[in-house]
């Protein structure tokens, strides 16, 4: 598949002293991947304007949404111990095929990597890792369904696979989707929302992008 990650310019949605958050769009990486051909991404375009940013977490390259950075060290152990006790709340915008019911729900089935398909993910009650999914649908359309997903913990492609365990994959979903769910000009999934305690105290951070679509 080939790489031709969006030029957009950074989209800022929090900055100050310790934390930097960003609206990252469909297509990008997250980090560099394996090769020269896939080293642009979020981390070294943001390094680039803020050069002591750190990672604390991921999207799919496909995904697009709130991405937040570290700007200290101490941030950065701080958040990503939150994302590991799973005390950050994230929420996604999501279109699926079809018309999921009922309105609202839970999956519960842990996931693994599918290795002779890498980076493709599967259902493996074996040896698979606990994975856990909230939704609601906020609206059917007319052959699709407009659902908010909240995930409770943070598994590769676990919306997506989760989703498709049900039997209405993600909208152009290159891995997972097939026939005319597949027929999209992008990946249908959005990080809406994270809600993070901020490492200098205080109330709970939470930013918000829009979806765009």
């Amino acid at each position: 598949m080939d790489y031709n990650p969006p030029n957009d310019p950074l989209v800022i949605l929090h900055d100050d002293a310790e934390v930097l958050a960003i609206d990252k769009p469909s297509g990008l990486l997250s980090v560099p991947g394996k090769g020269a051909h896939l080293s642009d991404c979020l981390l070294g375009r943001v390094q680039k304007v803020f050069p002591q940013a750190l990672l604390v977490h991921r999207l799919d390259r496909d995904t697009s949404g709130v991405m937040i950075f570290s700007l200290t060290p101490h941030a950065q152990r701080f958040m990503s111990m939150e994302f590991e006790k799973r005390q950050a709340k994230k929420s996604y915008i999501a279109r699926v095929w079809g018309h999921l019911t009922p309105k609202t729900g839970t999956v519960d089935l842990p996931i693994a990597v599918d290795w002779p398909n890498r980076p493709l993910q599967k259902i493996d009650h074996e040896s698979g890792r606990p994975a856990v999914t909230d939704w609601r649908v906020l609206r059917h359309e007319e052959q699709s369904s407009r659902v908010r997903l909240m995930p409770k913990t943070g598994r590769s492609h676990q919306l997506r696979l989760h989703m498709l365990t049900l039997g209405h994959p993600v909208l152009g979903d290159p891995f997972y989707a097939d026939g005319p769910a597949l027929r999209f000009p992008r990946l249908m999934l959005h990080s809406e929302e994270l809600r993070i305690r901020h490492p200098g105290g205080g109330p709970m951070l939470r930013i918000r992008a829009k979806a765009p679509f």
